[in-house]
């Protein structure tokens, strides 16, 4: 039952939040933080053990279908400095800080807690920038490093950990540790991809394929832990391979799939922002002796130590390349100060590191970690603020920047001059089609084939032409709404020969599937 209304309660409000300026992360976090002292409300705790190997790998599987191979291939540079470069620095810039201002915490405890905070979530990053519609480069660069941030953060804080409880750990271990985490789990995804990738081609059963499409990120995850290798890795570089090659699987798979995962996304990431404000009434409880100012002062302290340190790495990172190198410098230009800008204030930290951080063991060899429960609070109130105050702050930033958004122009004419050039290719194909006498047609189907590439070659231009006076709407818009309408009008038509027992729930369905078909075939995704 406390699932149940998790996740219930969870989706109602992101559902709420999408017709509200807030975003929905941000309305589960303080709707969470609300809830969390209400009388009667079960006590929710994070487990690490449930967050890494099952929340996680869907998410990342999401995020990275979505994104493009080749715009991260393009962005390499900057997404390895970020998610590799960036969370190691962080790691010891904030764990360095923390055990300065912190009496008595030792500096591998304190480097355990900078490999909790560094890594921004993917979660987070991807829904802020779909939501306020950030240039296209810098949404790869944040999806880039979101997407490979945690491995990277994981193998710190193994690293840090296992020289927090003694177990010996050494510079020399600690970097054949990370290699053997970042190769070997390039080495499984890159094994898995290909046979995964027949499979999702060869298997025509639909239930089977939506089966298949949902185990995937379990076992790619799962594969890769099991020889101690990042299993995040794994997850990505299988979700990437399958997203490029998405387009040799059948039309029907990806419609299902598609529909299957946008549902499993939404499920999990509602429930994943209101876990974290659900969080606050387990953290304060066993905050103990650093309860009141000390408290606050830390929080503060580390929350701007934070923000600052990706300043001072995003910068560098970014003026640098084009300094040092003459071909950078031609490629790119010189990179101007509001896109770095953007970049470094959109850093929020979220659920991961929560995960991460309540999976710090209660005892370190025989005595109690240290400072453990301070911490947990710290790392809360590091995703709490980035969250709130970043996630706020950064809409209003961009308009204030007059950041370039997506040229909607540009894109439609490309994408109408790419309709064109596959429209000819297929008028060829259909004459050569036609001139077999085995492909005989009557006339007027022969002739519905040529309206129908005409009618989609036309399209996209006429989204670029002049709008209706009286409603505004261009001419693609009202053919749109009209053939809506009109396959409404069959389906009310269907439903009431059913009523009408003329037909029975099978052949229903049937037909309601082909007009299903027809309307997802006319209609592009607007939201």
């Amino acid at each position: 039952m406390p699932l149940l209304l998790l996740v219930a309660g969870s989706a109602a409000i992101a559902a709420a939040g999408r017709r509200t300026p807030v975003p929905p992360p941000l309305l589960l976090v303080a709707a969470g933080l609300a809830v969390s002292y209400v009388p009667g409300v079960p006590e929710y705790t994070l487990d690490p053990h449930i967050v890494l190997p099952l929340v996680l790998p869907p998410l990342l599987h999401t995020a990275a279908t979505d994104s493009s191979y080749l715009d991260l291939r393009a962005q390499l540079r900057p997404v390895a400095l970020l998610s590799v470069g960036y969370v190691l620095f962080a790691t010891f810039a904030v764990g360095w800080v923390l055990y300065l201002i912190v009496p008595g915490l030792p500096l591998t405890a304190a480097l355990v807690f900078g490999a909790v905070v560094a890594p921004p979530d993917a979660v987070a990053a991807t829904a802020v920038a779909r939501r306020v519609g950030l240039p296209s480069r810098i949404t790869t660069i944040l999806q880039g490093e979101s997407l490979l941030n945690d491995a990277t953060a994981i193998t710190a804080f193994r690293v840090a950990l296992a020289a927090a409880v003694g177990e010996g750990a050494t510079w020399a271990g600690g970097v054949g540790e990370f290699l053997l985490a970042a190769v070997g789990g390039l080495v499984v995804g890159l094994v898995l991809m290909a046979p995964l990738h027949w499979l999702r081609i060869h298997v025509k059963e639909a239930l089977l394929q939506n089966t298949l499409s949902l185990l995937i990120p379990f076992a790619a995850y799962a594969a890769a832990e099991q020889v101690h290798a990042s299993g995040v890795i794994a997850v990505v570089v299988v979700a990437l391979y399958l997203g490029h090659r998405a387009w040799e699987v059948d039309f029907a798979t990806r419609l299902q799939e598609e529909a299957v995962w946008k549902m499993v996304a939404f499920v999990l990431e509602s429930a994943v922002f209101a876990l974290i404000g659900l969080q606050l009434p387990v953290v304060l409880r066993g905050l103990g002796a650093y309860e009141g100012v000390d408290a606050a002062w830390y929080a503060v302290a580390v929350f701007a130590v934070v923000v600052v340190v990706r300043f001072l790495w995003v910068y560098p990172a970014t003026w640098l390349p084009p300094m040092l190198s003459a071909k950078v410098g031609e490629r790119e230009g010189r990179p101007g100060w509001k896109a770095p800008f953007v970049i470094a204030w959109a850093g929020m930290r979220g659920v991961v590191s929560l995960a991460i951080a309540f999976s710090i063991p209660v005892t370190a060899g025989n005595e109690d970690f240290p400072q453990r429960n301070l911490l947990l609070f710290l790392t809360f109130t590091t995703v709490i603020g980035t969250l709130v105050v970043q996630g706020l702050t950064l809409p209003p930033l961009i308009r204030v920047l007059k950041l370039p958004g997506r040229d909607a122009r540009a894109e439609t004419l490309a994408e109408a001059n790419a309709q064109a050039q596959a429209s000819r290719v297929a008028e060829q194909r259909l004459d050569e089609l036609l001139a077999d006498e085995r492909n005989t047609l009557p006339a007027p189907l022969a002739e519905r084939l040529r309206t129908v590439l005409e009618r989609r070659r036309n399209a996209v231009w006429e989204r670029l032409g002049q709008v209706n006076p009286v409603t505004g709407e261009s001419v693609d818009d009202t053919y749109r709404r009209l053939s809506r309408e009109m396959i409404s009008a069959e389906r009310e038509m269907f439903v009431r020969l059913r009523d009408g027992r003329h037909i029975d729930d099978e052949m229903l369905r049937t037909l309601l599937r082909r007009l299903d078909l027809e309307e997802a075939a006319a209609f592009r995704e607007t939201t």
